[in-house]
């Protein structure tokens, strides 16, 4: 199952993305649950570095991806627009592909 939790910080700004496993929907390099919510995370990763310019601590290997961006850089409207968007997108397809596909809030930690 593909695991994907959304973390908000302690005023209810997108902090960052935690992605972990595979769809399982399908084959590897068949998957397209598991290639839909990935392009959406890639798609994020790149509006934030790109569009938005912020700098992201980023760790991402084969099945695990987080991306967590600086406090300074949450009120930013291209921000919450780029990481919303991403939100709502996966929490569409996890509805779609429960057995897939978990989609979470949480509080981030730290």
């Amino acid at each position: 199952m593909l695991d994907v939790t959304f973390y908000r910080d302690s005023r209810d700004r997108l902090s960052s993305i935690f992605a972990t496993g595979h769809a399982e929907f399908a084959e590897h390099g068949e998957d397209i649950v598991c290639a839909a919510v990935s392009a959406i995370l890639q798609s994020a990763r790149l509006g934030l570095e790109s569009y938005a310019r912020i700098p992201l601590d980023v760790r991402q290997e084969s099945g695990t991806m987080r991306l967590h961006w600086p406090e300074s850089t949450r009120d930013d409207e291209a921000v919450a627009a780029i990481a919303g968007s991403a939100e709502l997108a996966v929490e569409s397809i996890a509805a779609q592909y429960p057995e897939h596909v978990k989609f979470s809030r949480a509080r981030d930690e730290g």
